[in-house]
């Protein structure tokens, strides 16, 4: 509902007639939980990292697993991955985060999230205590976490480019073919310009973390909902982006053919809601300076883009 407006008059006894107020919402972080969730995440994503290596050290494969836990050269290698991902991460949040601080309103330092499997982590996220208000907080806090990631990601993904091998020959089965999107296609062809025609590189593990951080970029822009790109989206198209919200996930669903990911998203958007939840205040425009904000956020949407992002060759 949106608050009543009127033409203020003064009130000895207290605030103007027809004005409501919000006092600031007080929130003190439990420091020891973000701290224990980012060591646990460290933790996983060091030692998953490092199998995206292809420079573990040859007398790895002959120890327990307890003493390649703890190898000097295997955290290394999990370094390389586990600490630009997480610096990606970070940026993400921390641009959200300073977005709604700008605007005023409350929210929480980043939760990471660890996860056992995979790359060792679902990510960060941030709870927001309050609601958004109008359009433009709405566009400044969405727009802030992929830009601020995406421009966080861009020097790993040039250094992990350049640190990785052309594979000469490739093995009958059982690997993994990441996409490439139309960023990682421009910086491959300045900073490896020489590969062979039929070639692949064998990513560095920090090229890896610097690709799960653009496909992290990707899905949070899927316009939708509660995504970030629902968020841009609604703040600039409004009813217009209600409308295609349905013709949006029919394409979704149609990509799942290519990979079947896109049908875990579709379910994933059905659990959060489909459409944009409405604004209190919905009558304030997007000034110009926002609304080249948001089309920056479609330009780094299609660079990201990847129809087919994760191929298993069995």
């Amino acid at each position: 509902m949106r608050p009543f407006e009127s033409t203020p008059i003064p009130d000895p006894g207290g605030p103007p007639v027809g004005v409501f107020g919000y006092p600031p919402l007080e929130y003190r972080p439990r420091w020891w939980l973000h701290a224990l969730l980012f060591v646990l995440t460290l933790a996983t994503t060091t030692v998953l990292g490092a199998t995206f290596s292809s420079n573990l050290p040859p007398e790895i494969g002959e120890l327990p697993l307890g003493k390649i836990l703890i190898h000097p050269g295997f955290l290394v290698e999990g370094l390389k991955f586990s600490l630009p991902l997480l610096f990606i991460l970070l940026c993400h949040e921390m641009g959200h985060y300073v977005a709604c601080r700008r605007h005023g309103l409350a929210a929480t330092p980043p939760f990471f999230i660890p996860f056992p499997f995979g790359i060792g982590t679902m990510g960060a996220v941030i709870r927001i205590k309050e609601p958004i208000r109008d359009s433009r907080q709405l566009l400044d806090v969405g727009a802030a976490g992929p830009i601020a990631g995406f421009v966080a990601l861009l020097p790993f993904l040039a250094y992990g480019i350049a640190a990785s091998t052309p594979a000469t020959n490739l093995p009958a089965g059982n690997y993994v073919v990441f996409g490439e999107p139309l960023i990682y296609r421009l910086i491959a062809a300045v900073v490896q310009p020489s590969i062979p025609t039929g070639q692949e590189l064998l990513i560095h593990p920090t090229g890896a973390a610097a690709w799960f951080g653009i496909l992290v970029t990707l899905l949070n822009l899927l316009p939708f909902a509660q995504l970030d790109g629902g968020h841009i989206a609604y703040a600039m198209f409004g009813r217009w982006h209600v409308r295609s919200a349905w013709p949006l996930l029919g394409l979704l669903v149609a990509g799942g053919f290519l990979w079947p990911g896109w049908w875990l998203w579709v379910v994933i958007v059905l659990i959060i809601g489909l459409r944009h939840p409405r604004l209190w205040d919905e009558g304030r425009f997007l000034d110009p300076r926002r609304r080249v904000i948001g089309w920056l956020c479609v330009a780094i949407f299609v660079l990201c883009f990847m129809a087919q992002p994760i191929q298993f060759v069995p």
